[in-house]
């Protein structure tokens, strides 16, 4: 039995022990939170409530200090060469959004190309379809092996001296693959390109080196590794950072205003405008610490030994359709499938009454569902805090389902 270590340490499955049992398996969308960070939002919401940078007073400065040792958390957990690097937003959404239009809107011309995968989640495709429509540049699509893996060999067809751009997952979060991006930065880098990362399915289950990998940009959301919703990190080379136009103005990002001009900060300020969301970066730095504490090698050992009994489970139902490669170890806690003739939001209905907790749709991958030929699918998605019962419980609903819709009962 594979039993979880970590699972005391999130409220959320304490209040279901007198109530019906619910599996989660929703983390790819988003995790539950430890004691730890909870206990340090209210922690600052109780003790050290104020605004940051401006306030002379003791309060001010607590809750300045405690901000800005987060960034300190975030160059060191990804391994940044500096702290300015570091530039805190809402989500990866925004970070990739701010990439596009802060950075590369006016970078680009009709005779260059960019170049993401078929697997993008639209926060990593909708803004370059953006970029190439106000631009004229050519958006091409890398597609997949016959293991529904990134093919490497149609990336290496497709990048020449016009790519300007490379803008690939790290981790998908439909197939569940690692795409290799090591290997295509360096690649890319080659041909001049630059090469963003949508690093929002990685953090938080394995290590991530942006120096290693060498990305020129890597974006990630908190609320996927432990950290309260609404935060989120936009990491850049340091000249690459000084380079972007910031897309919103005001606040602590301002130096001097005088009618006419104004000046702003260095970085990270200068990106940074407005109140942040103070409470939510200080839940971030909770959330890396209870990471660190756990052990990222730990996690990621956990996770796939748990992801290999429920693809094992899985496989056993002959009308099951898995997504993404026949190997197990390839899917980095993440597995889609279909049941074979019943609309995937038919089987997450019936999984939601036996107490099962799945995503079922587009998972905001529309190009990949077209690729596949699918309308949608289902997905469930793994972390420290699932142990052997939630799959278990997965797979009694499962045929529980296939009952029901043959049979009626």
């Amino acid at each position: 039995m594979i039993e979880s270590p970590y699972r005391h340490d999130f409220p959320f499955f304490d209040s279901q022990k007198k109530k019906l049992k619910r599996a989660y398996l929703d983390s790819a969308a988003t995790t539950q939170k430890p004691s730890s960070v909870i206990e340090e939002l209210v922690h600052f919401y109780t003790k050290d409530n104020a605004n940051i940078y401006r306030g002379i007073y003791a309060t001010s400065q607590r809750a300045t200090s405690k901000f800005e040792a987060v960034r300190d958390k975030v160059k060191t957990f990804i391994n940044a060469s500096e702290r300015t690097e570091i530039i805190f937003t809402k989500g990866t959404t925004q970070s990739l959004n701010w990439i596009v239009f802060g950075y590369f809107w006016d970078r680009l011309h009709s005779d260059d190309e960019i170049l993401i995968s078929v697997m993008e989640h639209h926060s990593n495709l909708v803004p370059w379809q953006q970029l190439a429509i106000h631009t004229g540049a050519k958006l091409n699509y890398v597609n997949l092996d016959e293991d529904q893996q990134l093919d490497i060999d149609d990336f290496k067809a497709k990048l020449n001296s016009r790519v300007k751009v490379v803008a690939l997952t790290h981790v998908s979060n439909v197939l569940g693959c690692l795409n290799p991006v090591t290997q295509i930065t360096t690649l890319a880098h080659k041909f001049g390109a630059k090469v963003v990362i949508d690093g929002a399915q990685a953090i938080g289950h394995m290590s991530v080196d942006v120096q290693e990998i060498n990305c020129d940009f890597y974006a990630f959301s908190g609320h996927k590794a432990f950290a309260p919703t609404g935060v989120g990190v936009l990491y850049g080379k340091k000249e690459l950072l000084e380079k972007m136009t910031p897309l919103e103005y005001g606040g602590e990002m301002i130096s001097d205003v005088n009618y006419q001009n104004t000046s702003f900060k260095e970085l990270p300020l200068r990106l940074e405008a407005g109140t942040q969301n103070i409470s939510g970066v200080i839940g971030l730095g909770a959330a890396l610490d209870y990471l660190n504490k756990c052990k990222l090698n730990e996690i990621e050992c956990y996770i796939k030994k748990l992801t290999k009994l429920a693809f094992e489970q899985l496989i056993s139902i002959p009308e099951v359709i898995i997504y993404g490669s026949k190997n197990a170890s390839f899917h980095q806690g993440i597995i889609s499938f279909n049941i074979k003739g019943i609309h995937p939001h038919d089987v997450a209905t019936v999984l939601d009454i036996k107490g099962v907790e799945i995503r079922a749709g587009h998972h905001c991958a529309q190009v990949l569902m077209r690729y596949l030929k699918i309308p949608a699918c289902l997905r469930l998605s793994l972390h420290i805090y699932n142990d052997e019962t939630d799959i278990q419980q997965l797979i009694i609903a499962l045929h529980e389902v296939l009952r029901f819709f043959k049979h009626g009962s």
